[in-house]
């Protein structure tokens, strides 16, 4: 078990130093420390995705009694993935400081004292996606090794399938950072990261208890009544936050689609009144054709 953590434990941190080093010292890329980071970062996050996704399926195609079967990959991925949310949550800050200092709110020369003002606003900024790593470190970890006594891994590797959106999500903020949002490829990104968020995130919870009312010969609206309280508020602690993020990206998903529309709309405007000899005006609504897309980002 401690080896397993141990792989983890130098297998994240390593392929971010790999990435980072590759990116920085290619002959044909030479990027920046900052960009390398960020990209890196998400690679990082993405692998972990692709290996977590894969392994909750190999888990529930195997389960055919989904409350008593097991699977030796169910303790021993979570084992070696804990790391990853350890390593994820200083990534992420990384990530956060170099943003900072591209926008100029920090000097490239900046003092390590200004580490402490970037590290609060990290927190504060991030609170729910650091809250959401630390839960899974010290309450799931736990409950999922130890507590379950080898019932349920098929609902575990349900659980990870979760990550399938992970990828998706990460692309997408790749193309914000590199300004990258009137391409088609941020646009079908988007589409997808949609989709795949709302399927592997949202409807996963319900498909929970449906697998279970299934399994138990019991109505789906009856099977909150009857499992123990305390998976119900389980599952209500993990499925919250994903709503939240999903409303960001529906939020996000219409701003982009309408806007660009709208640029569209804009753009049209602005050829029929340079054809007529007109100066074409600052709209009335503060849109401006040349305005990039918003931000369509999500934990």
């Amino acid at each position: 078990m401690l080896t397993i953590l141990a792989a983890g434990s130098m297998f994240f941190p390593g392929l971010f130093l790999l990435s980072k080093q590759c990116l920085k010292s290619i002959p044909a890329l030479r990027w920046s420390e900052g960009d390398a980071v960020i990209v890196s970062a998400r690679l990082v996050s993405s692998v972990q995705a692709v290996m977590a996704s894969s392994a909750g399926y190999i888990i529930a195609s195997s389960c055919e009694d989904i409350l008593e079967d097991q699977h030796w990959l169910t303790s021993s991925y979570i084992m070696f993935a804990v790391p990853y949310f350890v390593f994820d949550i200083y990534a992420m800050f990384m990530c956060y400081w170099y943003k900072l200092r591209v926008k100029g709110h920090e000097e490239a020369s900046a003092a390590p004292q200004h580490m402490s003002t970037a590290l609060t606003s990290y927190l504060r900024r991030e609170f729910l996606m650091v809250l959401h790593h630390v839960v899974m470190v010290t309450v799931c970890f736990p409950v999922s090794v130890f507590w379950r006594q080898g019932k349920g891994d098929y609902f575990q590797g349900i659980l990870f399938m979760a990550e399938l959106s992970t990828p998706s999500v990460c692309l997408g903020k790749i193309l914000i950072q590199y300004k990258q949002q009137h391409t088609i490829l941020h646009k079908v990104n988007g589409a997808l990261m949609l989709i795949t968020f709302f399927i592997c995130r949202v409807l996963l919870f319900p498909y929970l208890y449906y697998a279970y009312g299934r399994y138990a010969s019991i109505p789906f609206h009856m099977v909150p009544l009857s499992v123990p309280w305390h998976c119900n508020l389980g599952a209500a602690l993990l499925m919250a936050p994903q709503l939240y993020w999903f409303s960001l990206i529906c939020r996000g998903a219409l701003r982009l689609f309408t806007g660009s529309s709208r640029s569209q709309r804009s753009r049209g405007v602005a050829k029929e009144r340079q054809t007529d000899g007109n100066a074409l005006p600052q709209p009335a609504n503060g849109y401006s054709a040349r305005s990039s897309d918003p931000d369509l980002s999500s934990h």
